[in-house]
């Protein structure tokens, strides 16, 4: 059976412009559909460890790429209460040489308008304002519900919708987002307002208890100008548990709040906190590791991305991830004819046999990491006798890095 018919593929973000150069590159051909009307640049700083890089540039986006990030010099931690150094790990050159690759930050929008940018020049149809609200398999094929009553029929989706993925549905095996008790603070800085101690090079990690607050610099999207992001990720108990409305994921918040929870700490970081303009808070939702490709794929429909296995944000992998899945769908999509429908259940089921477990590792090391960083009493002493120990060799992540 061959099918001159797009695979559908639901959601523009960066998982789902990444499935979508993935296809094209696969010589398929494709169809986008998002719920928003248009794409705008939301969100906050990325950061993307060599494997995603590598990724990139083998796809031939590393000089866009590199037009729009930064290249910090090193990884520090520091301790949130008193401000002291606890450890380093050289990037730069240093991560080059280690693993072939740069270490890059950036804001999401920037790798977002590189991702377009590349599926508009690859011919790629993309169709806004048409939320997808479920998706049924079919005898040959897979049709997909639009909330204003469309329909698509494909001989494929990929669930590329995030979270709050309507594509998951159709996969009973796969898991429901779970709340993790964890929140976002995030907030763009001027450079006028940086701290002079501060390195504007640099990820800045500070560890206090049930929190920490990361710093990088990346460029505004809105200015093109160098810009700092910030972001404090506070483990909290919230009157009333999760947020009443958990699809919203982006809500205004104020400083004091943030102020109140982080307590006493450094004055640099204190002042840095203080000189945020605005901050904007997002709930934390995960899910337990997976546990096997059927929670990836099944028949004609796979997820990627935060549809498959969303993750907390303590190991920086999220847009990694995605990447990766798409990387990993392109080669099972290049190992069957191109248009050869039939095959297209086994190539997506090796898409998830391929990536299931290191997706799994990567979600389990969030969570241990999510305790190792907001650890207290005994645990947190012996977590930064341990960093000032061994340093480098703690920060460091070769099986993630060197993978992918």
């Amino acid at each position: 059976m061959n099918s001159s018919e797009p695979l559908l593929i639901v959601g523009s973000g960066i998982a789902g412009l990444a499935a979508a150069l993935a296809c094209t590159r696969a010589r398929w051909p494709v169809r986008v559909v998002d719920k928003v009307a248009q794409l705008s640049p939301v969100g906050a700083g990325i950061q993307l460890g060599p494997n995603a890089v590598r990724l990139l540039d083998a796809w031939g986006l590393g000089a866009a790429l590199r037009q729009r990030a930064v290249r910090p010099r090193q990884l520090q931690v520091r301790s949130a209460a008193h401000g002291r150094v606890l450890a380093s790990l050289p990037l730069g050159d240093a991560c080059v040489q280690r693993y072939g690759s740069d270490y890059l930050t950036l804001h999401r929008a920037d790798l977002q308008a590189l991702l377009l940018g590349a599926a508009d020049a690859a011919g790629v149809q993309i169709e806004m304002g048409c939320a997808i609200t479920s998706v049924a398999a079919l005898a040959n094929g897979v049709s997909a519900t639009g909330e204003n009553g469309s329909i698509f029929h494909a001989p494929a989706v990929c669930g590329a919708d995030g979270v709050w993925s309507a594509a998951r549905a159709a996969l009973p095996a796969a898991q429901a987002p779970r709340f993790t008790g964890h929140w976002a603070w995030r907030s763009l800085l001027a450079p006028a307002v940086w701290p002079a101690s501060l390195a504007a090079d640099g990820i800045t990690v500070w560890l206090g208890q049930r929190l920490h607050v990361v710093g990088y610099p990346v460029s505004d999207p809105a200015s093109g100008g160098p810009a700092y992001n910030l972001v404090a990720l506070v483990e909290a108990a919230e009157p009333g548990g999760p947020p009443a409305a958990p699809h919203d994921w982006s809500h205004a918040a104020h400083a004091q709040s943030l102020l109140q929870q982080v307590g006493s700490a450094s004055p640099e970081l204190l002042a840095l906190l203080h000189a945020a303009p605005a901050w904007k808070r997002w709930a934390l939702y995960d899910q337990p590791p997976l546990t096997g490709p059927q929670q990836m794929a099944q028949g004609r429909i796979a997820l990627l991305g935060d549809a498959a296995h969303p993750m907390l944000p303590y190991l920086a992998q999220g847009a990694a991830m995605a990447l990766e899945d798409a990387q990993a769908l392109q080669h099972c999509l290049q190992a069957i004819a191109p248009g050869n429908a039939a095959q297209l259940p086994a190539a997506l089921q090796g898409y998830a046999q391929a990536r299931w477990q290191r997706c799994a590792q990567v979600q389990a090391r969030a969570q241990r990491n999510a305790r190792i960083f907001h650890a207290t009493g005994p645990v947190q002493w012996g977590r930064d006798a341990a960093l000032r120990l061994l340093g480098a060799r703690l920060l460091d992540v070769p099986w993630l890095y060197a993978g992918g």
